[in-house]
């Protein structure tokens, strides 16, 4: 096998290690440097844990796959834009417990930043449209409980913290003067 300091080339096989029909965790890994990290929202990933990224959409989605929509090369950063997509068949774990697979399609818009050094990635910045993904699988925003959340906190659910007024904003089609 060749090794390869491309950065392109080091990405394209990150991504071909975590498809669903090949799902190669190990080989995932791999291609990370000894101090790599993933940072996936406000969680960030180093060593064993690097697998988590994979193993969570092979488990929400076993059929994954990664259109790649936009490749940019610039030195050793490889930024691009693309589509996860997929079949959600598997389990959806948030704390509250396992949603199981309803076989909706997934399409979910992506921005992906690596940074690769000495042939190995250094830093993976993933940034996936969760609201989107979270309505494909089924699951809708709990506005209810985040108004009553503000109410116990002491703060009546028309008054935010600053900003515009969003009761006036909904009503008339602009937002009222603060």
């Amino acid at each position: 096998m060749t090794v390869t300091t491309d950065a392109a080339a080091i990405v394209r096989r990150a991504y071909r290690a975590a498809e669903g029909n090949v799902m190669d965790v190990q080989g995932f890994i791999d291609l990370f440097a000894d101090d790599g990290v993933i940072n996936a929202g406000k969680e960030s990933y180093r060593g064993e844990h690097l697998s988590y990224v994979v193993v969570f959409l092979g488990k929400l989605a076993p059929d994954v796959h990664r259109e790649l929509h936009q490749v940019h090369v610039i030195g050793n950063v490889v930024a691009i834009e693309l589509s996860i997509r997929g079949t959600f068949t598997g389990q959806f774990e948030p704390p509250a417990g396992v949603i199981q697979g309803n076989g909706a399609k997934l399409d979910i818009p992506c921005t992906d930043f690596w940074y690769v050094e000495n042939g190995k990635i250094k830093r993976f910045d993933c940034y996936v449209s969760s609201s989107i993904m979270l309505k494909q699988i089924g699951i809708q925003p709990d506005f209810a409980s985040a108004v009553k959340a503000q109410t116990v906190a002491g703060r009546p659910p028309h008054s935010p913290a600053g900003g515009y007024q969003f009761s006036g904003y909904l009503r008339a089609g602009r937002p009222e003067a603060p």
